[in-house]
């Protein structure tokens, strides 16, 4: 049984993707728009969002810059989009970052940094957009966590640490909001071959490119999933990670990452 409601013709659907300027944000809003999706495209770098709109139909996609750690910016892009398009079926939250960092080179204000964007970035975008679709009943959220938050691992303190807060946050937003008609997707990938994964410095089990990451987020969409997570033969390993005790679980990592 499908846990949210699915999405069936994309061409009713009014998507506003956040982090949509590179990575797995702008492979997911190139397979919307190739479906026959509206799709809002924000981040910061307005002329990469401008040259991915340029691709196609000028009345499909919208371009309205945005810094997610920046309130007003939020404000000002989702009044844009409800101006041009009366409303909003789908927001999925990709905007992100990550750096590597052990605990000797541990930096409070380098963490604070990476939480205003991966979290509170996350906050004040559905603080904005929650009471317009609770009031409609209907339409969805999606926001893009990772494995890394499902257990402590190596060189993931904060970055881990911020997945961890925003997989708990999906799943009480759904507790909350199921019920009221609204959709929640926690999407939970693996490693994805992006910039940011670019800075790890070990090798990447099951890696993937960004159009598979985006086309397992579309299908998890169309079955009406609540987590999506990809690559299975990766994140299905991870999921039984979860589940040893800890006398097993930190000799274990050692021993599969070497570090």
């Amino acid at each position: 049984m499908s846990l949210n409601n699915r999405i069936r013709d994309w061409s009713r659907q009014r998507v506003w993707v956040l982090g949509a300027s590179s990575g797995i944000g702008k492979a997911l809003a190139e397979a919307l728009l190739e479906r026959g999706a509206r799709v809002a495209l924000s981040a910061r770098n307005k002329e990469a969002l401008e040259a991915l709109a340029r691709q196609y139909d000028p009345m499909q996609s919208l371009v309205v810059p945005a810094d997610v750690t920046n309130q007003f910016d939020i404000d000002s892009a989702h009044a844009r989009i409800n101006a041009q398009w009366s409303g909003i079926d789908l927001v999925v939250l990709v905007a992100g970052t990550h750096v590597p960092v052990r605990a000797w080179d541990f930096d409070a204000n380098d963490a604070e940094a990476l939480f205003q964007v991966n979290v509170f970035g996350a906050f004040r975008t559905l603080a904005r957009v929650i009471p317009d679709l609770v009031s409609r009943g209907e339409g969805g959220i999606a926001v893009v966590s990772s494995v890394a938050g499902y257990r402590g691992l190596p060189t993931g303190l904060a970055y881990g640490a911020s997945k961890a807060a925003l997989t708990n946050f999906c799943e009480t937003l759904y507790l909350d909001l199921r019920p009221k008609g609204v959709s929640v997707y926690l999407v939970s990938p693996g490693f994805v071959r992006t910039p940011l994964t670019d800075r790890n410095d070990f090798e990447m089990p099951a890696l993937i490119t960004v159009e598979e990451a985006a086309s397992q987020m579309v299908r998890g969409f169309e079955r009406g999933e609540f987590e999506i997570h990809f690559p299975k033969r990766f994140t299905w390993m991870m999921k039984l990670l979860r589940l040893l005790p800890y006398r097993l679980f930190f000799p274990l990592v050692h021993r599969i990452t070497g570090l």
